[in-house]
């Protein structure tokens, strides 16, 4: 899955009215996974990681728990294309999801139950970017 696919899978789970911590989001993408190959499973989880891991930098995280910053990328995330890109360019744009403790935890787990129900089996991620707080070593540079 490239990262233009990854953004409108975003887009088109979107639901529309409220959803503060994603969970319907994130049951929309379980579901459209859930009847995917694999392959588009791990590739959506790849670039997940990859958007979590470029949110992970100091001057968004510096501050935070590790588990409220996961939770706060996470919803960056799923507020779209449009905003994380925004956050990435002013991370000022950051600060409201962080005061606001904006969380999407539910976010992190779609591909894993997807795969899940696909092979039966429990999924043993591996991607290529940790989407773990604190693991981009370029973003947390002094």
């Amino acid at each position: 899955m490239n990262e233009d696919t990854f953004w409108q899978l975003i887009d088109a789970c979107t639901p529309t009215g409220p959803d503060p911590d994603s969970e319907r989001l994130a049951a929309a993408l379980t579901e459209h996974l859930a009847r995917s190959p694999v392959y588009v499973v791990t590739g959506f989880a790849e670039q997940l990681s990859w958007a979590l891991y470029r949110l992970d930098r100091r001057e968004l995280g510096q501050g935070l728990s590790g588990d409220s910053f996961l939770y706060t990328r996470c919803a960056v995330v799923a507020a779209g294309r449009e905003v994380f890109e925004g956050v990435l360019r002013d991370p000022s744009a950051f600060a409201p999801f962080a005061t606001d403790l904006i969380w999407a935890e539910s976010l992190l787990y779609a591909p894993d139950h997807a795969y899940e129900r696909i092979t039966g089996e429990e999924w043993h991620r591996a991607t290529r970017y940790s989407y773990e707080s604190y693991a981009n070593t370029k973003g947390w540079a002094a």
